[in-house]
């Protein structure tokens, strides 16, 4: 990608880690992008429990989401199969499931449509637009591993969530900006959240 995406597509699926998705949904508004939002059912009973919103409902959850993140965005329904980004000929520049559920990688990777989510992540393989899968699961069984592997070859980018320590993270924040970092990073932003290596230890 010769320059960062002005528009995002961003996935939030049941697996845990929606403090990723809010540090994502922050950066990439303060980055200026045009934001379209999906919570899976899964995703926003996640989301609520995680990020200890107190409240409940699909509405109520992801404007909280939003909040949190201090960005705005277009929101769909997963069932709105519907929306410009299921569309090849309206697709935003990029899409991000962040995190990213083993059952929504398995369903990319065979184009298995079930959601919304589903479909932009199907739309963005036969279109070549850039696509990152944040997975999040432990351990990974043979079946993830190929799935992973599948939507690799498709031309996804795989970025687990798996948080580098080189940086001397001093609170939970720091290991949630490292993992967004590089989420960032592989959707071709700049990012200071994932410090580079800086050479040997002395």
């Amino acid at each position: 990608m010769s320059q960062p995406p002005g528009s995002v597509f961003v996935g939030v699926t049941g697996a845990s880690g929606a403090p990723y998705a809010v540090r994502l949904l922050r950066a990439l508004g303060q980055a200026e992008c045009e934001l379209s939002l999906c919570l899976s059912d899964a995703g926003v009973a996640v989301a609520a429990h995680e990020l200890e919103l107190g409240v409940a409902g699909r509405a109520e959850v992801t404007a909280a989401v939003l909040a949190a993140a201090g960005a705005e965005a277009r929101v769909y329904a997963p069932g709105d199969l519907e929306a410009p980004a299921a569309s090849g000929s309206n697709f935003p520049d990029a899409a991000v499931v962040c995190p990213c559920s083993m059952s929504s990688v398995a369903h990319i990777a065979l184009g298995t449509t079930r959601t919304l989510i589903h479909r932009v992540g199907e739309v963005a393989l036969k279109e070549g637009r850039p696509l990152v899968l944040v997975p999040r699961e432990t351990p990974l069984s043979e079946i993830h591993l190929a799935r992973l592997l599948e939507v690799r070859r498709a031309g996804a980018l795989v970025v687990p969530p798996m948080p580098g320590f080189y940086t001397l993270p001093r609170s939970l924040d720091d290991v949630v900006d490292f993992v967004a970092g590089k989420v960032l990073a592989a959707l071709g932003f700049e990012q200071r959240l994932a410090p580079p290596w800086q050479g040997p230890i002395r």
